[in-house]
């Protein structure tokens, strides 16, 4: 399929990982897992709904606004894999001038709204761990970026990882 060779996947890189082709996979099957982990929810926990419910929304409009703008921004330079396109160029303007990886923000922001719309521990643990999963997967990515684009490490300096204005 032409769009997989598009984005960068070879049988090659899929034998050595060349191109970050295994975090894509565990990528997939985190997020898979989160969606079918069971809902774990403390007994006698004093909430009010209506600000659980408006906090979980909240969280998830952002969510969504950052992956969509995210994904937008990139336009031809999308690929899921954390190595950069051979031909691309690096996208500093839009939601990448608050975040460096808002598809990774917005992934993070929308199982933390879940967490709190269904009250889950279980998947607030969930939300955790994929938050060190895709910090982990940003700075390997990052390694990457910072070869190919000379400027890269100025606009690191410059707009924060995955929490816009703070991390």
């Amino acid at each position: 399929m032409k769009i997989f060779s598009d984005w960068g996947f070879s049988r090659e890189g899929w034998r050595n990982n060349q191109r970050g082709e295994y975090w894509v996979v565990a990528q997939a099957i985190l997020i898979v897992g989160f969606v079918v982990l069971p809902v774990y929810r403390p007994v006698n926990l004093p909430l009010d709904r209506f600000i659980n419910l408006s906090i979980a929304a909240l969280l998830g409009l952002a969510a969504l606004v950052l992956l969509a703008k995210g994904l937008l921004d990139l336009g031809q330079q999308l690929t899921p894999l954390p190595y950069p396109k051979d031909n691309g160029q690096l996208v500093q303007t839009g939601v990448y001038s608050i975040v460096r990886h808002p598809v990774y923000s917005g992934l993070i922001l929308a199982a933390l709204s879940w967490a709190i719309f269904f009250v889950s521990l279980s998947h607030l643990v969930a939300a955790a761990i994929l938050f060190v999963f895709l910090d982990a997967k940003a700075s390997h990515e990052e390694g990457w970026l910072t070869q190919k684009y000379p400027d890269y490490a100025d606009y690191r300096q410059q707009v924060r990882k995955l929490i816009p204005w703070l991390y």
